[in-house]
């Protein structure tokens, strides 16, 4: 390809879709925004106020601009989970490389029609699993693959999801209800299934079992003394942890989801959010009495087809958030924690007056999002479509395929009571 910038089309400017274009502001030689597709008119214009995109490339609809002549070289999709495979399908069709957000979407059939598609048109593919890009991860999966570990035969991942993102994303936000978003499971830990997969790229998954429920936030469990909505008819909301005002006003959290009904306000007053909390927002609700009916915790085993075996726990309600990983091969472990930025290599070591032997790798980017991998995503899709040397992050579609089937099965698994084979589902 030429030395020139990749162009690329923003479909669905929300908060994934920006912040990938937003590489385009760091490093203008190698990617330009040069459209946008959004239905909302507000995010529309914002999109095309950052990148000045002219009037001509802005559109409604991912369908609208595909119909037309071709005007980039890829598409940035950010689109919510179950938009993602109707938007991204007529992209392909049209010649785009996408760049898709994750989870792929919400069933089995859908991803291998995405798939299938994806083959056909001869387009790249990549998914949002921004994990295989932070350094953590990736320091791990270099020593994965020089054999430091021997062949991995167990697995052990957890997900500890803190109680003010439960409560904000998976209770009373987007994707509380799985008939209008996801499993629980695949919304909020296809990034530790994925990694999982690439940890093992190249040996799919074979059976899955699983059990979990919704136990934690039903009515049932409410407080006496709680209301209906926090700032309105609720006498413990002072001493709440869950209380909207001390998450969304005092703490100033997640203001991309508690303030989206406010986009519309330039610069929204502390009453005017104090207000949207008392009325119709969302994010206003007493936690033990929303419409949420997603499991809030739950646990998955993996058989692997060379017998290695794999465990993921998702945790909610938890104080502190955090994922851990726990590596055991044939010649040694490792095992350590995202948020710490840092983790310990152990082997054997049966010398006199040891036990065994051990290496502390600090990666120093504790505290960054998603361990600061998401704009290295963006670089390495961009290398991709190029033709350029990927990145060890990069795999074929078939390891984020095979982290979908697991949260699929795993899904059906936890409703069902039984082990599920998702041999044939790998085609």
């Amino acid at each position: 390809m030429s030395s020139q910038p990749l162009t690329a089309v923003i479909i669905g400017a929300g908060h994934r879709s920006l912040l990938y274009a937003s590489y385009a502001k760091s490093h203008p030689e190698k990617l330009r925004i040069v459209g946008v597709a959004e239905p909302d008119e507000v995010r529309r214009q914002k999109a095309a106020c950052l990148y000045d995109i002219p009037p001509e490339h802005r559109y409604r609809t991912a369908e609208e601009l595909a119909q037309l002549p071709k005007i980039a070289d890829v598409a940035i999709n950010g689109t919510m989970d179950r938009q993602h495979v109707p938007t991204t399908l007529p992209l392909l069709q049209a010649g785009y490389h996408v760049l898709l957000e994750k989870p792929i979407c919400p069933t089995r059939d859908e991803l291998l029609a995405l798939l299938d598609a994806t083959i056909r048109a001869d387009r790249k593919l990549m998914i949002g699993h921004v994990l295989r890009y932070a350094p953590f991860y990736v320091e791990i999966k270099r020593r994965v693959a020089d054999g430091q570990i021997g062949q991995i035969i167990s697995l052990q991942t957890a997900e500890n999801v803190s109680y003010h993102h439960m409560a904000t994303a998976f209770v009373r936000g987007k994707w509380n209800r799985r008939d209008a978003s996801n499993p629980m499971l695949l919304a909020k830990c296809c990034h530790d299934l994925d990694i999982l997969c690439w940890m093992k790229s190249g040996v799919g998954p074979r059976s899955v079992a699983s059990f979990g429920a919704r136990t934690l936030f039903t009515e049932s469990r409410a407080p006496q003394g709680s209301g209906t909505r926090c700032l309105v008819d609720c006498s413990i909301e002072p001493q709440c942890p869950y209380s909207a005002r001390k998450h969304y006003i005092e703490q100033g959290l997640w203001p991309t989801y508690a303030w989206e009904c406010l986009e519309h306000i330039e610069n929204p007053s502390l009453q005017d959010k104090l207000q949207s909390l008392r009325t119709d927002n969302p994010y206003g609700r007493c936690v033990w009495r929303c419409d949420n009916d997603v499991a809030d915790h739950q646990a998955v085993v993996i058989d692997f087809a060379d017998g290695a075996v794999a465990t993921h726990n998702m945790n909610t309600g938890t104080a502190r958030p955090c994922r851990s990983i726990h590596l055991l091969g044939t010649e040694g472990e490792i095992q350590g924690t995202l948020e710490e930025g840092r983790f310990v290599l152990r082997r054997p070591d049966a010398r006199k007056g040891h036990e065994f032997s051990h290496e502390t790798v600090d990666l120093n980017v504790s505290g960054e999002m998603h361990g600061g991998g998401d704009l290295r995503l963006v670089q390495d899709f961009i290398s991709v479509v190029r033709g350029e040397e990927p990145s060890i992050s990069s795999t074929t579609i078939m390891d984020s395929v095979n982290g979908h089937l697991i949260a699929f099965a795993a899904d059906e698994a936890m409703r069902s009571g039984g082990c599920v084979s998702i041999r044939a589902d790998r085609g």
